[in-house]
């Protein structure tokens, strides 16, 4: 497995796992699939040329199976900040040490980055082995936001967690 920063080339593939992701787990992102069918691969190019956000990918045999994205804080209160977004591990690749990579990619880059102190994430309450990855890692829980997401008739609730690095 290979982890690296995405470049607009990897937009196509990028857009095909981002679809996979929001159909299979609605409930894991705050995007729906049907917003982001019709995002076309030119705005995540722009977005992978951005240097206020970093995605990172996870590849095996040059086959995208993972992504994760650390977004930096711009207002000037909040540049000491950065988040942790859009993680997504295809479903058959699980298990297998590829959300710790990718985790641990977006970690060093944050540490890399100047004036970044604090990473923040948010993953809904009932994704156990999701909240058991980022605790490995040092996240701890500092808020819970009840009926986070609502899909249908179904509330999904989201805790949020920190790293202080």
């Amino acid at each position: 497995m290979n982890i690296r920063l995405l470049k607009p080339s990897d937009a196509n593939d990028y857009r095909k796992v981002r679809l996979e992701a929001l159909k299979n787990h609605p409930e894991a992102f705050a995007s729906s699939y049907e917003e982001e069918v019709e995002t076309s691969a030119e705005v995540y190019e722009s977005r992978f040329l951005s240097v206020d956000s970093f995605t990172f990918g996870a590849f095996e045999s040059e086959k995208l199976i993972g992504t994760v994205t650390l977004l930096k804080e711009n207002k000037l209160k909040l540049k000491h900040r950065a988040n942790i977004v859009a993680m997504y591990v295809s479903a058959e690749k699980r298990r297998m040490g590829t959300g710790k990579a990718l985790i641990t990619a977006a970690l060093e880059k944050a540490k890399e980055v100047k004036g970044i102190e604090q990473v923040y994430l948010s993953v809904v309450s009932a994704n156990e082995s999701a909240k058991k990855l980022y605790s490995s890692f040092g996240f701890e829980v500092f808020g819970e936001d009840k009926r986070a997401l609502k899909i249908g008739n179904t509330y999904y609730d989201d805790e949020h967690m920190v790293l202080f690095l």
